[in-house]
């Protein structure tokens, strides 16, 4: 069964048919089923496959023969892992050059980097980009619209939409624990659990050897523990090199490889000016909850939630923030901010309209002391920023403020 994805109408809009569409995004984030129903017509090379790879890497130039061999009705074309034959790249190019309306190409791929390793050809000039990432509350079922999405430009339900239905909800500790990878959400726990530590083990470490993107594994598997210990926090390069014995220069790769692998977002620091100094330092999150609690010893088990409840809170919403951004770059981005004196905001949405800050709270009962900070923002950057949000676990929304509402945290 297949559920709706919301970058399927972006992906198919008028505004890019004439152009080429690369899909980027982690494994098992949903790229080639939503493709696949998005497209179901299309013509379809799985570089995933070592079979169709080998003729490939062996034959570039046989994309074009079989491509031009097909009736002139088959239009689209899906490629999927482009990493895998980067050269393909060319051929495309060929053929999009030659006629610009012979066919639609979209390209599937889970590795930047290796693209860029290769020198690849990106396609400039003739591609759109897109980003994929775990389900978002917007993808889920829920009985209205969430708060920011009143501030993303709307655009009228398709046939794409009306046809598909949206993931069931579920509930914050599953959220919290498991994440929200669209097949790991229908599973259940047990079945869940060993997907997320075999997603560590054989994507994380396997794949990202197997692409040769990293030789020497035994650190950089220590380092994925690492990074997941520290996910949600700025990155401090030269702690972190002293406390794990690795080199500067190797860790600052090392998270070079997560990001350029899709597996995680560095949010950078609010960069309006102001009156105060602020801490410029990236925040560092991994891209699913799920895939990051594997990464944590005893992070999949029920007692981890229990001792950590708001700093797993506060990190699904910054994934849920960025997920959701990601997936439409021109209508919001995802910032933080925080003063050299303590101050601090977690998120920033920020958007054309305007920034909405936010802090996020293990709390189900909400105290207007709690938006002393937003309202420090607020005071701060008062042509951008007109109301704050504390996303937390209270039953229902309240108006601790007249600047600051507190929502409960599934109307996001």
């Amino acid at each position: 069964m297949y559920f709706y994805r919301c970058l399927a109408d972006r992906l198919t809009a008028p505004a890019s048919r004439r152009k080429v569409r690369l899909l980027f995004g982690p494994r098992q984030t949903g790229k080639t089923a939503l493709l696949r129903h998005a497209l179901p017509q299309a013509h379809h090379i799985d570089l995933g496959a070592a079979s169709e790879r080998r003729l490939f890497e062996a034959d570039p130039a046989r994309l074009s023969r079989e491509l031009l061999a097909l009736p002139r009705e088959k239009r689209e074309v899906v490629i999927d892992e482009i990493q895998k034959v980067p050269s393909l790249l060319d051929e495309v190019q060929s053929l999009y050059d030659r006629d610009p309306r012979r066919f639609e190409f979209f390209l599937t791929g889970s590795s930047a980097r290796k693209l860029r390793a290769d020198s690849a050809n990106l396609l400039p000039g003739r591609a759109h980009v897109f980003r994929l990432g775990p389900v978002s509350l917007d993808e889920s079922e829920r009985e209205s619209p969430g708060v920011l999405s009143a501030l993303m430009p709307s655009a009228p339900a398709s046939q794409i939409e009306t046809t598909a239905r949206r993931f069931p909800a579920q509930s914050l500790n599953r959220h919290l624990t498991f994440g929200s990878l669209p097949g790991v959400r229908r599973e259940s726990q047990a079945t869940a659990r060993a997907t997320l530590l075999a997603y560590v083990e054989n994507y994380l470490e396997e794949e990202i050897r197997r692409e040769a993107i990293v030789r020497d594994l035994g650190p950089f598997s220590a380092f994925v523990r690492l990074a997941a210990l520290e996910s949600g926090k700025p990155v401090n390069l030269t702690k972190l090199s002293q406390e794990a014995g690795i080199g500067l220069s190797t860790l600052r790769n090392y998270y070079d490889v997560l990001v350029d692998t899709f597996v995680g977002y560095r949010i950078p620091a609010y960069g309006h000016p102001g009156r105060k100094r602020l801490l410029t330092t990236p925040k560092f999150l991994f891209f699913d909850l799920g895939v990051r609690n594997a990464g944590v010893d005893g992070g999949l088990d029920p007692a981890f939630l229990t001792a950590n409840g708001g700093d797993l809170l506060e990190q699904w919403v910054g994934m849920e923030l960025a997920t959701r951004a990601l997936a439409d770059t021109r209508a919001a981005r995802v910032t933080f901010w925080r003063t050299v004196s303590g101050a601090e905001v977690d998120f920033v949405w920020e958007t054309a309209r305007e920034d909405v800050p936010i802090e996020v709270k293990w709390t189900e009962n909400p105290r207007p002391e709690d938006a002393r900070h937003l309202e420090s923002f607020l005071d701060l950057y008062p042509r951008r920023a007109r109301r704050g949000l504390i996303v937390c676990r209270a039953p229902r929304p309240q108006q601790l403020t007249e600047r600051v509402q507190a929502i409960p945290w599934n109307q996001l």
